[in-house]
């Protein structure tokens, strides 16, 4: 796969590489590569995350297998009382609403049993880097025990627990994603964005 240079590689970091066979192309957004996906005409193409750009152009990529675009990842955060759940639930929200947040998520306090709570922040599978870079960035830390991932999720739906309040984070993107014929129109083209 042959990839042009780029004049400002840093701004593709997160975005994603999409080759195509005959072409590749740089800079779609995760909704983009998802909707080529799902299309007949591009479902055997293969997509690269671009974690790292370095000055010189070269770019450090990640191939994505196709299923991750329809995966749902998590990250649960455990506590033993509801006073304790309730407030890592408050603090997680109010992160969320005062900051920018990577992606749509959803944020969940859920009742397992009388001394099991847990915290659900669930959001698309190709976001899991830049939400744990998020949680990091901005110190969110808990006292119990906390798991995360793709597999996490699944146990969490599988369990049924008790909702007891739920909050739905948005972001405002500053790529916006391109839909039908105007992503198909854009396919051809080496630099997307």
């Amino acid at each position: 796969m042959k990839l042009p240079k780029l004049q400002k590689p840093g701004v593709y970091v997160g975005l994603f590489v999409v080759d195509f066979g005959d072409n590749a192309g740089i800079g779609f957004t995760a909704d983009e590569v998802a909707e080529l996906l799902e299309s007949e005409k591009f479902r055997d193409c293969k997509a690269y995350k671009i974690h790292r750009a370095y000055p010189d152009g070269r770019l450090e990529l990640k191939g994505v297998n196709r299923e991750f675009f329809q995966l749902e990842a998590g990250m649960f955060f455990y506590s033993a009382d509801i006073d304790t759940a309730r407030n890592d639930y408050k603090r997680l929200v109010k992160l969320g609403v005062e900051t920018k947040v990577p992606c749509r998520m959803k944020v969940q306090l859920a009742k397992y049993s009388d001394d099991k709570f847990t915290v659900a922040l669930i959001y698309p599978a190709e976001y899991d880097d830049e939400v744990s870079g998020w949680l990091l960035k901005h110190d969110f830390k808990t006292a119990g025990a906390a798991e995360g991932g793709t597999a996490a999720v699944s146990r969490y739906y599988d369990a049924k627990p008790e909702i007891l309040e739920r909050h739905q984070l948005w972001t405002e993107s500053e790529v916006q994603s391109r839909t039908g014929e105007e992503l198909l129109a854009a396919v051809k083209m080496a630099v997307q964005r």
